[in-house]
């Protein structure tokens, strides 16, 4: 019995060690697709790549950057890209962010599309002025219990000249939660003004890849490589109403188009909703109070979801879709701009909707 046994182990054995094999033989044969062109836009850029990798990696490889808040994991569908040519047949993780009408367009999403063969793909012509950045951290705060503000002082080039709202993607090195750089997005929050720095909030996420890089390794004196600016998520030069939406580090982006509004001197109405569980998740009262003396028209308004009884909470209370409703009374004259979490930002806008902001008036970042 026991040697039966013993022969039935090494027989299977064996057969794992076979199968190992064949897949190292087949990945150095049948998947070595060799070198494979890339044209772009009807040629007015030709590159040549590694066959086999996912299109958004051999772009970036190639300083031709795609939009990607998830770096390039497939669960953001922001990298999306037009194949022309050689797309073939679409993927089953491609699925959920492609609709019918982008099918027809030939639409793809680029991390998971894997360059296989000669392609031709279409992108927005503003993704070439899209930059790689050298940065050195220059300086790092603790704004909440998990929220840390990093300063990045541009070193080459030395300039950057993004929108207010806009956001960068932050490059990951190897550590010990990833075997490969990664890229992950985050809003710019500091004014398009200083053109020298970047300033971003990023939230702790457990497990995150970038957000624990960020908060128990990252220090003062670091480089760190961004690329961008990137995004739509940026003031419209209208004479409507504005109404700013957003939680957590949802507070980047709005920061900066406040900061940028009080520069320019634009005096249109605007009020500020920024929801947070309990007085230890709110940040920069002070910053946004002294923003309400300099612009009159201006309104900022926190609310606590589950306030606590050592906090003495005198403000608002509820969640911030209930808050928005009570407090918004000229819907149909305004516009909204969101940042936050999925969930958050549709609850967001279906009160908006009620309340009379058209669809088309209604702006977001939603960053899971």
């Amino acid at each position: 019995m026991v040697t039966t046994l013993l022969i039935s182990i090494a027989i299977i054995s064996l057969i794992s060690v076979f199968l190992a094999l064949l897949m190292v033989i087949a990945d150095a044969t049948i998947g070595n697709y060799g070198t494979v062109k890339i044209s772009i836009n009807d040629g007015t850029k030709e590159l040549e790549v590694k066959g086999g990798q996912p299109l958004l990696k051999a772009l970036n490889q190639e300083g031709v950057f795609i939009p990607s808040a998830c770096g390039g994991r497939g669960s953001c569908g922001m990298c999306k890209v037009r194949v022309v040519q050689g797309g073939g047949e679409y993927l089953p993780t491609e699925l959920p962010w492609i609709s019918e009408e982008e099918k027809k367009k030939q639409i793809r999403l680029s991390c998971q599309f894997k360059v296989k063969s000669d392609v031709a793909i279409v992108i927005p012509e503003e993704l070439f002025s899209v930059r790689e950045y050298k940065t050195v951290v220059e300086k790092i705060r603790d704004l909440t219990h998990d929220i840390k503000e990093i300063t990045l002082r541009l070193k080459e080039p030395d300039q950057i000249s993004p929108k207010a709202g806009q956001y960068v993607q932050f490059m990951v090195p190897e550590y010990e939660l990833t075997d490969e750089s990664v890229y992950r997005a985050y809003s710019i929050a500091s004014p398009p003004g200083d053109s020298s720095r970047v300033e971003l909030e990023i939230r702790l996420v457990p497990n995150g890849i970038c957000t624990t890089y960020v908060h128990k390794h990252l220090k003062e004196g670091d480089e760190v490589t961004i690329n961008g600016p990137y995004g739509d998520f940026y003031l419209r030069d209208t004479e409507r109403n504005i109404i700013f939406i957003a939680g957590g580090s949802g507070m980047a982006p709005i920061k900066s188009m406040l900061l940028d509004m009080e520069k320019k001197g634009i005096t249109r109405k605007a009020s500020y909703f920024f929801g947070a569980r309990s007085k230890r998740d709110l940040f920069l009262l002070d910053e946004m109070r002294e923003l309400e003396k300099k612009m009159p028209n201006f309104t900022f308004i926190p609310a606590l979801s589950e306030p606590q009884p050592e906090d003495n909470w005198e403000g608002e209370v509820g969640l911030i879709t209930d808050v928005v409703r009570r407090m918004t009374t000229e819907g149909n004259n305004s516009e909204a701009y969101l940042c936050g979490s999925p969930g958050m930002i549709n609850a967001c806008i279906n009160v908006l909707n009620e309340l009379g902001v058209l669809p088309e008036n209604i702006f977001y970042d939603k960053f899971s």
